[in-house]
């Protein structure tokens, strides 16, 4: 338990991952009223692009089991949950998750990511997107990281294929977004092509 509370109340530090505009960092109980709020507020933007939420989603008790969730995940070498912040600022923007992290012969991860209605188009993600990719390469050692997206969801598509990742293929009703399953374009970036330039950003 006294590892869990130092995780929430830890400050940005030596874990954070810096880029010109913003910094990540796992996301601490003081968070809170920001995130509440800007999910609040981006509810209709965000919810058809996300699983349903649940009907107490912005209850600080829900917070708390969301943050003893993402600890057991990070202790256990599963997933990196982090919030995106402005830099000058400090005011939260959204957040980018590396989940089902597998070791051994893979060597990979999933990307998830969100951002606020109020901040979205100004570059912020793909800033994020990009520093955390090269920190999963660099940093984590992975070989591989895997992202999908609704086809519907075009400026998710734009994104990836602007921050180096190649489309791999199409996945019928991958995923259960908003109370539907739906198809999925697969998406994935190799630690050869962000470090050594030889894949293809191109959407084949």
């Amino acid at each position: 338990m006294e590892s869990f509370l130092s995780y929430l109340r830890s400050a940005p530090g030596e874990e954070s991952i810096h880029a010109e505009r913003i910094f990540l960092r796992p996301p601490k109980v003081a968070d809170y009223e920001a995130w509440a709020e800007l999910r609040a507020a981006s509810r209709e933007f965000l919810q058809p692009w996300e699983p349903t939420w649940p009907e107490d989603d912005l209850t600080l008790a829900a917070y708390r089991r969301r943050l003893r969730g993402y600890w057991r995940d990070m202790r256990s070498g599963q997933a990196l949950p982090l919030f995106l912040f402005h830099v000058d600022t400090h005011e939260l923007l959204g957040g980018i998750t590396l989940s089902g992290i597998r070791r051994g012969i893979a060597q990979t991860a999933s990307m998830g990511y969100w951002i606020g209605a109020r901040h979205a188009r100004k570059g912020y993600m793909t800033e994020a997107v990009r520093a955390v990719v090269l920190h999963a390469f660099r940093g984590m050692r992975l070989h591989r990281v895997e992202a999908a997206c609704i086809p519907e969801n075009e400026p998710s598509r734009r994104l990836l294929l602007r921050c180096g990742f190649t489309r791999e293929g199409y996945a019928r009703k991958y995923l259960c977004i908003n109370g539907q399953w739906h198809d999925h374009l697969l998406f994935a970036i190799l630690r050869e092509d962000l470090l050594h330039g030889s894949g293809s950003a191109g959407d084949t």
